[in-house]
């Protein structure tokens, strides 16, 4: 049983990990959602019908963990660290990872579900509790926003 934790635990880390940094926007709350993850899938043992099934438990389990961290009071009355430091030089490029964290949590996490674990407005609506047609408007908004904020910081620089 402890080698098919391990594995399950290394086949859905990577996933598990990118979409609570898309949630979260920083490391801090991403290790902390992260671990939430792992610990209620050792505490209760699920079991699942196939791949499909378990993929898509760890991704609502993520984002039901982003949703509570955020709920939280602690979390409500905290102010954000920046994980950056201030330099007097900027480089000439575009940080889409500094971008996509200037979106709102709402359209962050659709971005990723939608590109980068290559979910369907179906799927994603699932497991956000959301109509897919809400979906599709939030990833529309989502990219005509990055888009905005692109073109600023591209102008910036």
């Amino acid at each position: 049983m402890q080698d098919h934790t391990e594995d399950t635990i290394r086949q859905y880390s990577h996933m598990v990990y990118r979409l609570a940094f898309a949630r979260a926007g920083n490391r801090q709350d991403a290790d902390e959602i992260y671990q939430e993850v792992f610990l209620r899938y050792i505490r209760k043992k699920p079991a699942f019908q196939n791949d499909a099934h378990k993929k898509a438990w760890f991704l609502k389990v993520t984002v039901n963990c982003a949703n509570s961290l955020w709920r939280s009071p602690w979390k409500r009355c905290a102010e954000p660290l920046t994980d950056e430091l201030a330099s007097e030089t900027k480089e000439p490029e575009v940080d889409l990872s500094m971008a996509l964290k200037r979106l709102p949590p709402r359209y962050r996490e659709v971005i990723h579900l939608f590109y980068y674990e290559e979910l369907s407005t179906e799927e994603i609506g699932r497991i956000l509790h959301r109509k897919p047609s809400t979906v599709r408007t939030q990833l529309t908004r989502a990219r005509t926003i990055l888009k905005g904020i692109l073109k600023e910081e591209f102008y910036e620089v």
